[in-house]
């Protein structure tokens, strides 16, 4: 009795031990600082092991933001700082850290993101009820370079098609692209038709209606048919069919103005007016494309020939912590290589525009950036509407509060690369390196542009979800593990492992190996589903 007695009570001892620390670690979030790419501060994070509560993105915010749901009640400690969460927190939406007044600077990701409507106490939640924006319009910028020079890697190979203009395509697709909306129902109906006559050396026979083309004026009818060109001249489409209707004001002959010089092997013409049974004429050059575009194979193409699109900008409170720095990371390392990115969403860039108008390599870059975000701003004022319209509904939902709040995670897909390239809305890029274009925030509207400048993959963050596509592969990438696995069949790339154990470089070099293997030819789960979407940006008026 004598020897069970002792080792009784040390068995007692370490179980008592252990259910001390699980009944203490489940009250406590964990010390996760993260410090922001935003002003070129380098992202790094430290993670505990388990479940993650919580994060600081920056030691300078008074704010953190929940990784899961926190009850009312959670204490969260983090360093010298404890606070006692004092409503329940949905997953991505923020936290006082210390007691705030009204009028104060609400701090994230290091910057300010607006200021507080009341007094707050610490542990309350923040949301749009208690902060509001800080921004206002148009506002004077002075170009301080800050630019971080990143180191050179060794480039990666992709099994892509070589065309005869020298340029690399990602897919060997058949491009059906109306000049205007009244033929959209024809080439919807000869790229159906067309179907079954698909061989295994064509990637797919896609239409791209819009509703674009016919009485638009001015700058508005410029876009149309600069957009439209440039799909045209795009280097996914093996073959294309313009199919125009014959009346309309971007008919053909007007659009090979803004084609330019093309291969008539490639791009082959139709009017409809001119025919007496357009959908079998047009399938009997689909079927001539066809022909021709299955002489081109893949062949090892360097990746510094790459440009990927970036876009949205925040879906939810954890685009900026996860999905967003992930692609900025990836953008980093491809640009290492020699290869391009664009990112997009100009209104998504305001409040966290000074970041990227620093990177600019040259001061007349800076002034073009200057000039892009201004542009953008006068176009809201233009129309009579407050330039800080937003975030969305669904962006509110994930815990995004406010315009800043959204752009600061937004700019964080440019990771730290110099921005070598300002395009406006339809222009090709031309510099190697990040890019900026003009376009809107709209999901349809950015991702074509994105196209229409020479992406050859668009990858779209997301937090909410999304089953659009765009005219070239578009890579879904998830901010959060419940994304990922509730829409599996949308999702293709899952950045919410950050939060668990997976550290950012690990992560972005995983997505550099799926882009280059969307790039050799794995489909994106949109083209899995025979999605191809395409819109174009309107400004002005309708006749």
């Amino acid at each position: 009795m004598a020897k069970i007695l002792p080792r009784f009570l040390y068995i007692f001892t370490i179980l008592s031990f252990f259910l001390y620390f699980l009944l203490t670690y489940h009250t406590i979030g964990c010390n996760l600082n993260v410090s922001s790419y935003i002003f070129n501060i380098s992202l790094q994070r430290r993670f505990v092991d388990s479940m993650k509560a919580f994060i600081q993105i920056n030691s300078l915010d008074n704010v953190a933001v929940a990784l899961q749901p926190l009850a009312k009640g959670t204490v969260a400690e983090l360093d010298d700082v404890i606070v006692t969460l004092r409503e329940d927190i949905m997953q991505g939406h923020k936290f006082a850290l210390k007691n705030l007044k009204a009028g104060d600077s609400i701090i994230k990701y290091g910057n300010p993101i607006g200021h507080a409507t009341a007094d707050i106490p610490a542990g309350s939640w923040i949301h749009t009820h208690n902060l509001k924006t800080g921004l206002g319009e148009l506002l004077t910028y002075t170009y301080n370079k800050n630019v971080a020079e990143l180191p050179k890697r060794e480039p990666k190979f992709f099994q892509g098609y070589r065309r005869k203009d020298g340029r690399a395509g990602v897919r060997n697709e058949i491009w059906i692209i109306p000049t205007v909306g009244c033929v959209n129902n024809v080439a919807t109906a000869i790229e159906r038709a067309s179907q079954k006559y698909m061989i295994d050396q064509i990637d797919g026979i896609c239409a791209f209606p819009h509703p674009y083309g016919c009485s638009q004026m001015g700058d508005d009818q410029d876009n149309t048919r600069q957009i439209l060109a440039d799909l045209v001249n795009h280097p996914n489409a093996g073959g294309v069919l313009v199919l125009g209707l014959g009346c309309e004001n971007s008919n053909i002959d007007e659009l090979k103005k803004f084609i330019g010089d093309y291969d008539s092997d490639r791009v082959r013409f139709l009017v409809a007016q001119e025919c007496e049974d357009e959908i079998n004429d047009g399938i009997e050059v689909v079927k001539e494309l066809i022909a021709y575009a299955s002489t081109f194979k893949r062949e090892p193409i360097s990746a510094c020939e790459l440009v990927i699109g970036m876009k949205c900008g925040g879906s939810d409170g954890l685009s900026g912590i996860t999905a967003n720095p992930t692609v900025g990371a990836f953008s980093d390392k491809l640009i290492s290589m020699g290869g391009s990115t664009i990112l997009t969403e100009v209104p998504e860039m305001f409040g966290a525009e000074v970041s990227l108008m620093n990177r600019c390599e040259t001061e007349e870059l800076f002034n073009q950036t200057v000039s892009l975000v201004n542009d953008f701003k006068n176009y809201f004022k233009s129309h009579n509407q407050t330039i800080y319209e937003n975030p969305s509904p669904g962006n509110k939902k994930g815990g995004i509060s406010s315009l800043e709040d959204k752009s600061l995670g937004c700019t964080q897909k440019s990771g730290s690369a110099p921005v070598m390239g300002v395009l406006s809305y339809g222009e090709p890029v031309k510099e190697k390196g990040l890019n900026l274009l003009s376009a809107p925030g709209n999901d349809l509207v950015a991702s074509t542009a994105l196209a229409a400048s020479g992406a050859h993959i668009v990858l779209f963050t997301t937090g909410r979800g999304t089953p659009f596509a765009s005219p070239v592969p578009t890579v879904k990438i998830s901010t959060n593990n419940l994304l990922a696995k509730k829409k599996h069949n949308w999702i293709d790339f899952n950045c919410g492992v950050m939060v668990e154990d997976t550290p950012l470089d690990e992560l972005s070099d995983k997505l550099l190996d799926f882009v280059i293997e969307v790039a050799s030819g794995r489909k994106s789960k949109s083209e899995e589903a025979g999605f191809h979407d395409m819109a174009i940006f309107k400004q002005g008026v309708t006749l």
